[in-house]
């Protein structure tokens, strides 16, 4: 019965981590540094501000940053921040930033 029981206190452990990587808002708190709260900064003064941005046009950034297709002077910083996200994150990321108005 105890094994049980840690085999489920783990998979729930799991799932919650697993939750916070991939809540978007929770993401961008590491985007806040440069972009702003509510996405309303240029990145170091040389980036587009990202504020009111569609899901879809965030998504096409990030998987460009990540492949080395999108960019120009952010280029090299941006794939650092977005290598380590996976689809799902890209994705939940994209939907949070489309809502910051």
């Amino acid at each position: 019965m105890k094994k049980i029981t840690k085999i489920t206190l783990g998979l729930m452990v799991l799932a919650s981590t697993t939750f916070a990587v991939t809540n978007g808002a929770t993401l961008y708190k590491k985007c806040a540094g440069c972009h702003g709260i509510n996405a309303e900064k240029k990145a170091l003064g040389k980036s587009q501000v990202i504020k009111g941005w569609e899901e879809t046009k965030v998504i096409a950034a990030l998987k460009g940053y990540k492949d080395g297709t999108y960019g120009s002077v952010m280029k090299g910083v941006m794939k650092g921040q977005v290598s380590s996200l996976n689809e799902e994150q890209i994705a939940s990321l994209a939907k949070h930033i489309s809502t910051l108005k």
